[in-house]
């Protein structure tokens, strides 16, 4: 038996769209990694650009678990000496660009190289509702409804 290498002209991309709104953060970021990469398919091939395209959206309602949206803290470096920079994920989700919370998370997920580049470029991330791709006739994938801790649940006082 020989080990099956897809070619580009097997791959079949589609269009999915996640709705973020009450979702912990590291666990959608899990999913839209596996499905940018393609490991969800039977036909993943590691060196391929097999994956899906992900639209994000409400990428600002996303939750994070404990006192990470106070605690969490993004790092880098401006390339100066001393030039550490930070940022808290707060600061993030509330500031102008709440995407970049998600983004980095999902970019993190992915191989280093030019692979993992080439498929960070099939997600989009979206603040609000609304996307541009209509046209794509993206499937809605309820990731709440995969498991349970998917969704962030209100804690309860016993």
């Amino acid at each position: 038996m020989k080990t099956y290498s897809a070619r580009p002209a097997d791959i079949e991309k589609k269009w999915y769209v996640i709705d973020a709104e009450g979702l912990v953060l590291g666990r959608v970021a899990s999913l839209i990694a596996k499905m940018l990469r393609g490991k969800h398919k039977p036909i993943f091939t590691p060196h391929m650009d097999c994956g899906d395209n992900i639209i994000v959206i409400n990428a600002e309602k996303v939750a994070l678990t404990g006192n990470k949206r106070n605690t969490k803290t993004y790092y880098w470096h401006t390339g100066y000496p001393g030039g550490i920079k930070q940022r808290k994920a707060h600061q993030y989700l509330d500031g102008k660009f709440p995407d970049r919370v998600i983004r980095k998370a999902v970019q993190r997920m992915l191989p280093k190289g030019p692979l993992g580049r080439k498929q960070l470029k099939h997600l989009f991330v979206y603040a609000g509702p609304e996307h541009p791709h209509a046209a794509q006739k993206p499937e809605p994938l309820d990731v709440g409804a995969m498991n349970a801790k998917n969704k962030l649940r209100p804690k309860s006082i016993s």
